[in-house]
């Protein structure tokens, strides 16, 4: 009896069912308040798909399918589902766009003028009734606002995923196209479920190979599980394929044979994948092949590619992360000043394909000066949904923030209120083309992601490019009652969570504006003191200390980095008593004496920002410990052991970096920091071997 009663529990009670993660924010777990589940019985009636053609596509089919399921899982009714014509288009046509009307009795009508429009709306329907909406709310209209929402997956060939943190790539090349693993499909679901319709399927630093026919077959594979979900498939290209592929002696893009083999390479791709989406390229930057190779300009390469797929109808995302070890300017000025001269010079279906920051995705930057500089060219943000810099998938990082510091951010050009937002979107400048991309922190983990926690930066990148103007905290919320729970409790603490994790890695890591003071190759944990090889690639570069101070001086006593800027940002950056001071040392070589905002020394405060940082972490690590019951005990636990690891490196990146500043301030820990518990030269030993994601595999 006690058996079968504990059985009974087991089965009733949502909490103590072990959950692994792998439906993410799609499980459709029963509505356990029963008057919200019979109100929202009572307004679904009926559900109509309406859409101009009035009979099922792939498309509308899976948005059928995927109500069908989540009414059964959520209400525990089977709605019917009836698709039918849409006599008159809707009064705003925007492409993907939806309009929910109806309910209350009338049947609850998801109209849309294309089938991906359909799609989305079934997906908002479910949300709503996901994250307990009132019925009121049901009805609802969205349309994205940016039309390109794409995730780059850095997946090589050989099944390793570069910066990735979650195991091996989703992909099994091998066993394409003949075995389509059942994954794919979820995966396509969990993307259109937020808005997400393009996929590149391969790493920037591109393999040749992707582009021959035995590659492209099972690419074609993968789009055809894709497209019933609104995806287009894209492909990193290696610019030198002409050469690697073709036996051509030149990959130079303005070579009559190149352009023929580039020409003929498209052809083939588009017989196989007719809706193929186009070309990401990385190209003369970290020894990656370009068109500089042969005296031409980005403009050039990117203009070449795009003739070949523009006439399929396909783009190409061509990415500005450039720089040169044999430059000797300020790194975070070198694609500046490769670009801006090129502004108005690419092809009407090019995308120059921009980092959120001028560096390199560190746990805070300012925008990059890029977004506020190229108003004739069609300019795509690209932020980092893998956490390379902020712990991998170790560190609890709630991401959403870190995108909405650049789209939020105003370029004053050419007026205030020019912000990235509205710069990638094309309102600004009226351009065409738009897109924002995020580079995946997926893998093979069953959990998608590795941190239990860490699908809310997948979710959270495809709610923002769909509508760049949502909150972070908004969104926080509705990951956490889709993927864990709608009791208020769960969804205040999580919520809570979420938010203060990522302030408390900046605090932990890099306070104050410093940056790229990791450790060298896997950059995990830190490495302030690392030096050989080439000065970009160390962290002195970077922090400049010295006994007078610390940070990068970029004003015009410095690099001049400020001056790429607006000159409202000039102004404002540039003066010590107005620059924030998340990016004091971003822009400012300071002395360690210098009177902070809070009353403290600049050396104190650099103390203070580091225990801040490992404060923040135990508390969170209490927070989470409030849930235990409440949650199921396999994320529970996972998390748990997480935010314990999360706490330990909190400490050694405090110990070692002021242990290491010390060294050049000459001043003493100030009261109420704790001590460190070993010298200097212990932190500097220690090696990590074998880190998830390290390009070297060491």
């Amino acid at each position: 009896m006690r058996r079968a009663a504990l059985a009974l529990l087991l089965a009733a009670s949502p909490f103590l069912r072990a959950d692994d993660g792998y439906r993410l924010w799609l499980r459709y777990d029963r509505i356990t308040d029963e008057p919200l589940r019979a109100a929202y019985a009572a307004a679904l009636p009926r559900i109509e798909l309406v859409v101009p053609s009035g009979h099922a596509t792939p498309i509308t089919t899976s948005a059928r399918d995927e109500l069908t399921v989540g009414l059964r899982g959520l209400l525990g009714v089977e709605e019917p589902i009836r698709i039918v014509r849409l006599e008159d288009p809707l009064l705003q046509p925007p492409r993907e766009g939806y309009s929910i009307q109806g309910g209350a009795g009338a049947p609850l009508r998801i109209l849309a003028n294309d089938d991906a429009g359909i799609l989305y709306g079934a997906f908002a329907l479910l949300r709503a009734l996901g994250t307990a909406r009132p019925p009121s709310a049901l009805v609802t209209a969205s349309a994205p606002r940016i039309q390109r929402r794409i995730l780059d997956h850095w997946d090589n060939l050989n099944g390793f995923v570069e910066r990735g943190f979650a195991g091996r790539s989703l992909w099994d090349w091998f066993t394409l196209p003949d075995y389509l693993d059942p994954r794919y499909r979820d995966y396509a679901r969990a993307d259109a479920s937020v808005g997400i319709n393009g996929a590149v399927l391969n790493n920037v630093n591109a393999d040749p190979l992707a582009l021959t026919a035995p590659y492209l077959a099972k690419v074609a594979a993968l789009a055809g599980v894709f497209r019933p979900y609104g995806i287009r498939v894209y492909l990193s290209a290696r610019f030198s394929a002409p050469v690697e592929l073709g036996g051509l002696k030149t990959a130079d893009p303005l070579d009559p044979a190149v352009i023929r083999w580039w020409n003929a390479k498209a052809d083939e791709i588009y017989r196989l994948i007719p809706d193929f989406g186009g070309f990401l390229v990385k190209a003369n930057s970290e020894g990656q092949p370009g068109p500089q190779d042969y005296g031409r300009t980005h403009a050039d390469g990117a203009n070449r590619l795009a003739d070949a797929v523009g006439r399929h109808g396909g783009i190409v995302m061509w990415r500005a992360f450039v720089y040169s070890q044999h430059d000797a300017d300020d790194r975070t000025k070198q694609a500046y000043n490769e670009f801006h001269p090129l502004d108005g010079k690419f092809r009407d279906n090019v995308l120059l394909q921009i980092k959120n920051g001028p560096l390199d995705f560190q746990p805070r930057e300012p925008f990059h000066p890029l977004f506020g500089a190229m108003p004739h060219t069609q300019l795509a943000l690209e932020v980092q949904l893998t956490q390379e810099y902020l712990g991998g998938s170790i560190y609890l990082a709630y991401l959403a923030p870190l995108f909405k510091e650049c789209l939020d951010s105003d370029t004053y050009r050419p007026t205030e209120g020019s912000t990235v937002a509205r710069v990638i979107d094309g309102s600004l400048d009226h351009h065409r083309l738009t897109a924002m991309a995020g580079v995946a922190n997926l893998g093979a983990d069953r959990n998608w992601t590795g941190h239990p926690l860490a699908s809310a930066n997948w979710y959270a990148f495809g709610r923002l490019a769909w509508d760049p103007a949502l909150d972070s905290g908004a969104i926080a919320a509705e990951w956490v009652r889709q993927a864990f729970s709608n009791d208020l409790n769960v969804v205040g603490t999580v919520t809570s969570l979420l938010l203060r994790s990522r302030p408390a890695i900046v605090d932990s890591s890099m306070p104050l504006g410093l940056h790229h003071i990791m450790a060298r190759d896997h950059h995990y944990g830190p490495g302030p003191w690392t030096e050989g090889g080439r000065a970009d690639w160390t962290a002195p570069y970077y922090h400049r200390a010295d006994a007078a101070g610390l940070g990068f001086d970029r004003t015009a006593t410095g690099s001049n980095a400020l001056a790429l800027y607006a000159p409202e940002l000039g102004r404002l950056w540039g003066n010590l008593a107005t620059c924030p001071d998340d990016l004091l040392l971003w822009f400012h070589h300071v002395p360690w004496d210098y009177p902070m905002r809070s009353g403290r020394t600049l050396w104190d405060e650099l103390c203070f920002r580091y225990q801040r940082g490992v404060d923040e972490v135990r508390v969170m690590e209490k927070q989470w410990d409030t849930l235990r019951g409440a949650v199921d005990p396999e994320r529970f636990a996972h998390v748990q052991a997480l935010l314990g690891r999360e706490e330990r490196d909190a400490a050694f990146w405090r110990d070692s970096c002021i242990l290491y500043f010390q060294q050049f301030s000459k001043r003493p820990v100030p009261a109420g920091v704790e001590k460190a518990a070993h010298p200097l030269d212990y932190y500097e030993s220690v090696q990590l071997h074998y880190v998830p994601g390290t390009p070297s595999g060491k």
